[in-house]
Parts: C-alpha cells; structure tokens; sequence
C-alpha cells in the first residue's frame, strides 16, 4: 500500500507519467498491492524513489558491461587519474579531482579497476545518484568519497550498508545470497551480494547477471569438501535513505553537522 500525506494513494495520479513495463511502473503495481506501507511525505519523494531504483537497476547493468574485474582487497586496483588505492585496498578520491568523473571513469575505464562486490555495489548507488543529481550537484554534495566495501564513510549513504528483514523485494534493492559453508581458504565466497532486477535476474558483480538458481550453483561450487549444506538468498534487502536522498535533490544542499569521518582500516599485506 503507498501513501503520501499520510493518506492512501492512488497510482493512477502518475502512472501514466512512466512507459510501459518501466521500472517505475513495475514498482508502483507492486508497492500499492503490496500488503507492506509505503509511506511518502509528498509525491515528490515517491517519484524520487522510483527514479533513483531506476537508476540503480541501470547502473547495475552499466557495471556489468564495463570490464571492471573482480580482486580482493589486496589485489585490488584503481585509475590513479582519480584515486589513490590505500595500504588495504580501498579507493580514495584524490584532491581536487571531480567526484563525478572519477565515478564515471569506473564505467568508462573498467579495466584500470578491479575490487570485491560490496564495494561495487556502492559504486552503483554512487552512479545512480550521479545521473540523478548531475555532476554539479553530486560534486558538491560528495566532494570526497572513499570505496571500500561496507566501511562506508560517507553518511548519506550508510544505510545502503545495512539489511532489514522485508516483505517486499523491489528492483533496484539489494540482497544477499549467503554460504554459509564457503571454502575457508577463499573467503570472498562466503557470499554474493546482489541488485535484484527485472525479470528474477540479479547483478552480482564477479558472477554477472544470473538468475538464483544459476548463482546458488555458483556459490556451492565453493563449499567445503564434503557440505550439502546449500546456498540461499536472504529473505533480507539493503536500502539506502530514499527520502534522505530526495530532500537533498529538492533543496540542492545538505547539512554536514557533527560528521565524524571512520579511520580507515589496517592495510592488508599485498602478499
């Protein structure tokens, strides 16, 4: 069920606003049939959610097709144009670069790039407010960005980082498909994190766009010698704060008060 005001709403006000079989139209039908209580403050949110799932969906599928490789930390690798890759593999935003371009560069450059899938995950939150926002805006509101994982340091963006039990799983959200008997000596299959898209297909970044059952395969492939314990999405998603989002597109600014940046983790070994 939607509501905006705190009344019921009805999609008809701007469903035709979106193309058929749209991103936005597929969510409007599913949320308003949906038993769970989407509650906006205004339309304006509600479209902003909408567009922004829409662009996570189409980033997803960006990332996808842009030769960036798969490396764990300690082999990870960034454009130096635009980052400088810190002791434990994260990617720092270099000073005075454009944080929009250097995010682009990610999909226009992914060969100079190689990380794990939590940290492309992030960069497709990242991309999908870059084409919401444009570069002007994204570069004042994220003058300085650092990728690596779930270490998310940037506040707007935290909650993307955490997963909530829900009813509903809606395109553009994020899940995770858990192994829970992984091969201890390759620890980066103990999971896939994953964008859900259209037609029961996900993204996940080293494995690829794939539905379930092909992904399960995948992780079990990578269990310890002897385990029939399988592979399974979590009934869980991570969302980051849509409306949060929205409020700094409506006004063009966002407060910075009482920030306190995360150190950054040891450096790993190289070795």
């Amino acid at each position: 069920m939607l509501f905006v005001a705190n009344s019921a709403f009805d999609i008809s006000e701007i469903i035709s606003e979106y193309p058929e079989e749209s991103i936005q139209r597929q969510l409007l039908n599913k949320m308003s049939e949906s038993s769970e209580k989407y509650q906006y403050d205004n339309t304006e949110q509600l479209k902003f959610e909408l567009d922004m799932r829409k662009e996570i969906v189409d980033s997803a599928l960006n990332l996808n097709d842009s030769n960036l490789s798969f490396a764990v930390f300690r082999r990870s690798r960034c454009n130096p144009e635009y980052w400088t890759r810190t002791p434990n593999g994260g990617f720092l935003l270099n000073s005075g670069a454009s944080s929009g371009a250097a995010i682009s560069d990610i999909f226009t450059k992914g060969d100079y790039y190689a990380t794990e899938c939590a940290t492309a995950m992030v960069i497709v939150y990242y991309k999908a407010l870059l084409n919401i926002y444009g570069k002007d805006l994204f570069d004042k509101i994220f003058p300085r960005i650092y990728l690596m994982g779930w270490d998310i340091t940037e506040p707007l963006l935290q909650e993307a980082g955490n997963m909530h039990n829900a009813k509903d799983m809606l395109l553009g959200d994020r899940g995770y498909f858990n192994n829970p008997d992984y091969d201890r000596s390759s620890p980066e299959w103990e999971g896939e994190n994953v964008i859900f898209l259209p037609d029961s297909l996900y993204y996940g970044h080293g494995i690829g766009i794939s539905n379930a059952d092909k992904i399960i395969s995948e992780l079990n492939s990578r269990r310890q010698n002897g385990s029939t314990t399988s592979a399974y999405l979590l009934n869980a998603v991570g969302r980051p704060d849509f409306k949060k989002l929205s409020d700094v597109y409506q006004t063009g600014s966002v407060r910075r008060t009482a920030i306190v940046w995360k150190p950054f983790p040891e450096p790993i070994s190289a070795i």
